[in-house]
């Protein structure tokens, strides 16, 4: 079984952990491979890869959801801008973005294609991610990874600034270069492969 067809099946067709123990220990001994980590320590990166990729899914069908609503501000409408306005700023191979949320906004974000840090620099928001839900208060910094999409609640008005690292000068190119259209972009399933490399080399 080769590292791709592994990687499929622990996101696609997962096996119970005994079944898994057992070819964890077939592969080990077919393959003559000797392991820097336990079974254990395996499981839970198969777990974590699956708890990603349903988070994925659901987040992607809310959204959906949520564009059929006709209350629901389209990115680039007229009405977000207003009520979500968006300051640019640059500095030398930084592309600096922020964005002031209203109170009481429900929030899905984009997919990030690339990792860059992040400042809450007002306001209180709670924020769903993979990982669950996070309540942060400004003032408040953290990185953003590629494959990150969250769904975020403001419970105050709030203030949000990402940096990028970009030589480019026009937001919408720069949409195009931080931005992922889909979970399958090669800049996010790298990310994923980096996971499953570190802890089933060929």
């Amino acid at each position: 079984m080769e590292l791709q067809e592994i990687a499929k099946q622990v996101v696609e067709s997962p096996l119970t952990k005994e079944e898994s123990k057992r070819q964890f220990i077939k592969l080990t001994k077919q393959h003559n491979i000797k392991h820097t980590f336990d079974f254990d320590e395996a499981w839970e990166v198969a777990l974590h890869l699956r708890r990603k990729k349903e988070f994925r899914q659901k987040i992607n069908e809310l959204q959906d959801q949520l564009m059929l609503n006709d209350n629901s501000f389209k990115k680039d409408s007229v009405e977000l801008k207003e009520t979500n306005p968006v300051k640019h700023s640059f500095a030398d191979g930084c592309y600096i973005r922020e964005i002031y949320n209203p109170a009481n906004e429900i929030i899905i974000t984009s997919i990030h294609a690339q990792s860059h840090p992040f400042f809450l620099m007002e306001g209180k928001m709670s924020i769903l991610t993979e990982q669950g839900i996070v309540n942060i208060q400004a003032p408040h910094h953290g990185i953003t990874k590629p494959g990150t999409k969250r769904i975020i609640y403001t419970h105050t008005p709030c203030v949000f600034v990402t940096v990028h690292a970009t030589n480019l000068t026009d937001p919408d190119l720069i949409d195009k270069e931080v931005i992922a259209e889909t979970f399958e972009d090669p800049r996010v399933t790298k990310e994923d492969m980096k996971l499953i490399n570190k802890f089933l080399p060929l």
